[in-house]
């Protein structure tokens, strides 16, 4: 008997993988396995045959290589275990991703899985709050705000009710870890929520999730079935006494819902428009009660902080910086998938070393970090960390980690203009300086960019951009003038102007 691995990932899906699969599965002594994406997203459909030396992958499959693949003659990238792209890695997070079938239950305990949960249930709340602030994990959504002093505050609000609620609304483009950690290791996140639950005293949940990720709506619900069945959830969790209950909510796929309180509307059944802060959601969150509001990655990385103690995750990263930064590679890149790396890691390191440059083979011109509404990082920048405040002080963002790679044709005016342009068709429309500014914001480019009194439309420009940045009522208006600003300053050529880099 032959077992076979078939990522059922939607990445590799989109591939083939379901059809490379079914024809496996049509020949006698082969039992296929469906695992999650190994995070090598060039490599897929990544087939993985058992051996006693090991899981060896064989990248790229179609259904007729399948005789080649099981006599060992179809081309190997060998043992995928000790493949550079994973050994160069620091897998925390992602650590079970692609090893295991994503709703095995005893698979994903083999491998250390609620070994957090059953930690925290020895501790007071309040114990587990100060081990997620020790190990100084921080909002993986973009924010980066510390999650611990989220969770303490609503751990001491009043309430009868409290929730918690992951923003799986993934709207950047570029970004795909949310999915994929969802799709391939699900109990990670449901681990995640119910210690975060016990932490704060809330007894219900929510995982917000867009209606264009079919995949990871199904795998999370079935892994929702399963962890009930065990006891995992529902009135007495692991036998604790503490009630926690979770439940999927699918989003239509606005992106502002990926704003904290516009995706509170949403699950409140109202059109998603941001609310005025304050209050805060972790004092009058969902139906104004108290409610953490953190992301997939965030929660996710939760049990491996309280399994192994808060400061072991400290000790990894750098500055305010702390743990691992799941970065998604993506655009013209030769190879793009998912790289977990220390925070400090060089972006050079990433795009580079992991990415390869680009699929064009042309010199890299720009990254866009952070989702459409970051920074374009030159690639005289290729030597900025990742860290937080390095970003800041480049005046680019982290944010969700996605990295969008551009050779040297991209013109960085027409990139800009798209910034507007997204945010005019995104913008839920209830501030003006966000509602109106993007709008004007596609104007005054097109008229830059046909050299029409340039100097003056440059001022409204600037002007334009810092009323969206100081008036906004969300990042969505207040983020906007980021990629315009960035492609400005570094490619001031595309738009006709003199000086700087081209």
């Amino acid at each position: 008997m032959t077992t076979v691995w078939v990522p059922a990932d939607a990445a590799a899906i989109s591939v083939g993988a379901d059809e490379v699969a079914a024809a496996f599965a049509a020949i006698d002594g082969v039992t296929v396995r469906r695992n999650g994406s190994r995070g090598m997203l060039w490599a897929e459909p990544l087939v993985e045959v058992e051996t006693e030396g090991g899981r060896i992958g064989y990248p790229e499959v179609s259904p007729d290589q399948i005789a080649a693949v099981l006599d060992g003659t179809a081309p190997s990238i060998g043992v995928v275990d000790q493949h550079d792209w994973l050994t160069r890695q620091h897998r925390v997070t992602f650590s079970r991703v692609g090893i295991i079938e994503p709703t095995d239950l005893a698979a994903y305990r083999a491998l250390g899985g609620y070994a957090g949960l059953t930690r925290a249930l020895t501790l007071t709340p309040e114990q587990v709050v100060a081990e997620v602030t020790t190990s100084g994990l921080r909002g993986r959504g973009g924010a980066g705000f510390p999650t611990g002093i989220k969770w303490e505050t609503v751990r001491t609000a009043s309430a009868e009710v409290k929730f918690v609620c992951c923003n799986a609304d993934e709207g950047d483009s570029g970004t795909f870890a949310d999915r994929m950690l969802i799709e391939g290791d699900p109990f990670c996140l449901i681990e995640g929520m119910t210690i975060a639950a016990y932490a704060v005293g809330a007894t219900e949940g929510f995982v917000y999730l867009r209606s264009e990720y079919p995949h990871a709506i199904a795998a999370l619900r079935r892994a929702i079935e399963i962890a009930y069945a065990h006891g995992l959830l529902g009135e007495n969790v692991a036998g604790s006494g503490q009630r926690f209950d979770l439940d999927v909510r699918v989003g239509a796929g606005a992106y502002i819902c990926g704003e904290e309180t516009s995706m509170l509307e949403s699950l409140e059944g109202k059109r998603p428009e941001v609310r005025a802060k304050p209050p805060i959601p972790a004092l009058e969150g969902l139906f104004g009660q108290p409610t953490i509001v953190n992301n997939v990655l965030s929660l996710g990385t939760v049990p491996m902080i309280l399994a192994d103690g808060g400061a072991a995750y400290a000790a990894l990263g750098v500055r305010r910086s702390r743990g691992t930064q799941v970065v998604q590679l993506g655009g013209n890149v030769a190879r793009g998938g998912i790289v977990e790396c220390d925070f400090g890691t060089r972006l050079r390191t990433v795009v580079e070393g992991f990415g390869g440059g680009t699929r064009s083979g042309r010199p890299i011109k720009a990254m866009q970090i952070g989702g459409p509404l970051g920074a374009y990082v030159p690639a005289t920048d290729l030597d900025l960390p990742l860290d937080y405040e390095a970003f800041a002080e480049a005046g680019a963002m982290l944010g969700h980690g996605g990295i969008v790679v551009f050779d040297d044709s991209m013109d960085a005016s027409a990139m800009a203009r798209f910034a507007m342009e997204f945010c005019a068709k995104e913008s839920c429309g209830k501030c003006t300086p966000c509602r109106i500014g993007s709008t004007r914001g596609v104007e005054v480019i097109d008229r830059i960019r046909r050299r029409e009194e340039v100097e003056h439309h440059l001022h409204v420009l600037e002007s334009l951009c810092t009323t969206m940045t100081k008036g906004s009522l969300c990042a969505m208006g207040g983020l906007t003038p980021m990629p315009v600003q960035s492609a400005l300053r570094h490619f001031p050529h595309d738009f006709g102007l003199e000086g700087g880099a081209s």
